[in-house]
C-alpha cells in the first residue's frame, strides 16, 4: 500500500554544535521579571523574545520548565485557564520567554476571553523583538478550530510561528505520525508558519534539545 502522507521536513544542519549551543543558552539563569494584563503593561523593548501560545492545558508551562531545566519556573496546573496574563521570563542576558494565556477554555467568560485576545493580538502586532511564536498543539488531537484562528491571525500579522506538538509520549507511534503529517500538511498552507513541525514531550525530554537549538539560533540572529 502506498503512503500518501507528506514527508515531514526536518531542520537543516541541526548538528551537535547547534544542540550544544542550545543547551548552553538554556542553562543560563532564567527568572520571572514582568507580567502584563493589557497592552499598556508590556515591558520595555529589550532582548529577543520567544512566545508560547496554545490551547488551555496544552502543556505550555510544562514545556517552558523542561526547556529551562526547572521544575517550577512557569506555574503548571491541572485546571485550564489559570494563566491570565503575559508572563515574561529573562533567560540570562540573551532572550526573553513569554508564557501567554491559554485559549479555548469554555468556562472562561466571554468578556475575559475577549480581553485576552486583544492583549495577545496587540502583543503579536506591536512587538518588534518577537523572533518567533511557538504554537503548541496537543499531539493527541492535532489542530482544533481555535488553533486555526490563531494561525490566521499570525499570518495576517506577519508573525513567524512554529508548530510544536506537545505530549508526544501519549499517543501510539502510528497515531503520532499521522497527526504530525496532517499538521505539517495543513501548516504548509500558511504563509507565516515555519516548515518544521517539532514533536516534544516535557515528561520524557523528547524534542527538547532540538527546540533549544532552534531557539538559540534565533537568539543569535535577533541580538
Amino acid at each position: 500500500m502506498s503512503d500518501d502522507r507528506p514527508e515531514v521536513q526536518q531542520e537543516p544542519d541541526l548538528d551537535a554544535e547547534a544542540v550544544e549551543a542550545g543547551r548552553l543558552l538554556f542553562a543560563q539563569e532564567c527568572a520571572f521579571f514582568w507580567a502584563a494584563t493589557t497592552a499598556n503593561d508590556l515591558p520595555p523593548i529589550e532582548l529577543p523574545e520567544i512566545a508560547f501560545l496554545g490551547r488551555s492545558n496544552v502543556g505550555k508551562s510544562s514545556l517552558i520548565n523542561a526547556l529551562t531545566g526547572r521544575n517550577a519556573l512557569a506555574r503548571t496546573s491541572n485546571t485550564p485557564g489559570r494563566t491570565r496574563q503575559l508572563n515574561f521570563f529573562r533567560l540570562g542576558d540573551r532572550m526573553t520567554l513569554v508564557d501567554m494565556p491559554g485559549y479555548g477554555y469554555a468556562k472562561v467568560s466571554r468578556t475575559e476571553t475577549a480581553s485576552w485576545v486583544r492583549l495577545i493580538d496587540a502583543y503579536l502586532r506591536g512587538r518588534p523583538t518577537l523572533q518567533r511564536l511557538c504554537l503548541l498543539i496537543d499531539a493527541r488531537h492535532g489542530f482544533k478550530d481555535s488553533d486555526r484562528d490563531w494561525m490566521k491571525m499570525c499570518d495576517q500579522a506577519a508573525v513567524s510561528y512554529q508548530i510544536v506538538l506537545t505530549k508526544a509520549d501519549e499517543p501510539k507511534q502510528s497515531e503520532l505520525e499521522r497527526t504530525r503529517a496532517a499538521v505539517a500538511k495543513e501548516a504548509a498552507g500558511h504563509v507565516a508558519a515555519h516548515p518544521v513541525v517539532l514533536e516534544t514531550s516535557a515528561r520524557e525530554g523528547r524534542g527538547i534539545p532540538e527546540l533549544r537549538a532552534m531557539l538559540a539560533r534565533l537568539a543569535e540572529s535577533g541580538s
